[in-house]
Formats: structure tokens, sequence, C-alpha cells
């Protein structure tokens, strides 16, 4: 026998062959009958921009350290444009859940707790010593009493109002206030002087978070809302509309700074409003 013939491979007869496929495609439908093909869970949309926002407030607290404020600040803008989309694809899609909001929670904690503080610390208050320590400590202590109070009060739906200044707000307004201190021709108070300034900012905002105010939630985009609503969607719009115009303009944090304080004011303004009503409404008691 020659060697071609030995090192010849062995091949099936055809009748073997046509058996072995036909058990092969007997055994891949009897799999698909025993496990159906799992669907992509509404869930995993919105929690993809969730992680997206914890990942951006991760980056920014590496910013911050190496003392890249500018790119620490924006990470945190980021941070809450990805929370915007979390919260509007949920709805979108009815993927709201509690293991949605627990994540949530968590990535707020990060990028709108520790990153804004972390950032405030390492930016000046750190030249305070122990009091700037505890100082630059309150957005996010203040952040998590925040944000377990929202997990116990939330039914599922959403409001319209919130109690307490929203965590993201808080953070927002801090980074864009950092990229309007890092730049002098804004604030031309360098030093100690211009620092101090954050110490009064930091501790009012921390405590409008674990405030009863309420303040304006971000409005739903739909024709039921506006109708309901058309004073405040107009300011949003209004809001959107100056954040895009400082855009393309040299500055264009300060737009978002403007619209922030406006957004802080028109809370702070009704609050008071509201304490002088009933002080007045209130009858004085006689002996």
């Amino acid at each position: 026998m020659s060697d071609r013939k030995k090192n010849k491979p062995r091949r099936w007869p055809p009748a073997s062959q046509r058996q072995l496929r036909q058990r092969f495609r007997t055994y891949r439908a009897m799999r698909r009958e025993q496990r159906p093909r799992r669907r992509i869970p509404r869930t995993a949309v919105p929690s993809f921009f969730t992680l997206m926002n914890l990942f951006s407030g991760f980056l920014a607290i590496t910013q911050a350290h190496e003392g890249n404020f500018d790119a620490a600040c924006w990470l945190i803008l980021l941070a809450g444009f990805f929370d915007a989309l979390d919260g509007m694809m949920a709805r979108l899609t009815n993927g709201t859940s509690l293991f949605g909001v627990e994540l949530d929670s968590l990535a707020d904690a990060v990028s709108f707790g520790a990153a804004p503080a972390f950032l405030v610390w390492t930016f000046g208050l750190h030249n305070f010593g122990i009091v700037g320590l505890l100082i630059a400590s309150l957005p996010a202590i203040c952040g998590v009493v925040r944000l377990a109070r929202f997990n116990l009060e939330f039914d599922g739906e959403k409001k319209s109002f919130f109690s307490g200044l929203p965590i993201p707000a808080q953070a927002i307004f801090l980074a864009v206030l950092v990229l309007n201190f890092n730049h002098p021709d804004w604030f031309s108070m360098p030093g100690d002087n211009g620092m101090a300034l954050l110490i009064p900012i930091v501790v009012l905002l921390s405590l409008l978070m674990i405030s009863s105010i309420p303040f304006d939630a971000m409005p739903t985009p739909t024709p039921s809302f506006l109708r309901a609503h058309p004073i405040r969607s107009s300011l949003f719009a209004i809001g959107g509309v100056v954040i895009i115009i400082f855009a393309f303009t040299p500055h264009p944090h300060l737009g978002i700074l403007l619209v922030s304080g406006v957004y802080l004011l028109i809370g702070i303004g009704r609050a008071v409003v509201a304490f002088i009503s009933d002080v007045l409404n209130t009858p004085i008691e006689t002996s």
C-alpha cells in the first residue's frame, strides 16, 4: 500500500453524514425550546447612562487630583448631562425600577457628592486647614442625606417639585463657580480673599439640599405637561436658549452659572415669600 493511500483522510458515507446533520438540527431546535432567547431588559438603556454618569464623576475626581480643575468641572457637568439622559430614557422606555433608582443614587453620590466636595477642597479650601476640610465635606455628607431621603419618599412617579435642592443642581453650580473662579476675567480676587467666597456658598448649597424648600424639577417635554405648566416650561426653555447662546462665546460656562443662579434664586425667593405670607396670616394671640 502506498504512502498516499495511508495518509488519505477517512470520509463519512453520505447516509451517515445526513443523519449526523439531522441530529444536530434536532438538538439545536430542542435547545431553543428549552432556553428561549433572552431579550435586553428595558432597564439596560437608562442604566448605561447612569454608569456613564458614575464614570464621569470618577474622572472628575482624578482630574481634580491632578490639578486640572477646568477638566474636572466639565466632567461634573457631563455627569449632569448623563443624569438627565438616564431619567429621560427611563420614562421613554418605561424602564423605571427599584434597581435603577438605587443605581442612580449611588452614581449621584459619587458624581455630585464626592466629586464636587473633592474639587472645592483641592481648588482652594485646603488653604483653610481643618475648617476648610470640614466645609468641603458638606456637599458629600448633605448630598448623601438628600439622596437617602429622596429614595424613601420616591413612589415611582415623577413630581414637578423636589423637596430640597437636587444634588445635581448643587454640583453643577459648584462646578461652574469654580470654572469662573479659575478665570480672573470674571473674579478678580486672587488668593485667600477670593477663595473665602467658597465657604458661605458651599455651606448654603449644602443646607439647601437637606432643607424642605421646594425646587422645580426639570419639565417633561410632553404636550400635556406644557399645557399644564406653561410658565415653568417657558422659563426652562429660556434657560436652555441662554446656555446655547453663551456656548458660542469665549466663556460658555458663564451662561450655565447665570441659569443656575436664577434657578437657586427662584427656589429661595419662593420660600421667602411663602414664609412671609405665613407670618402675616398667622393670628396674634393675646393674653
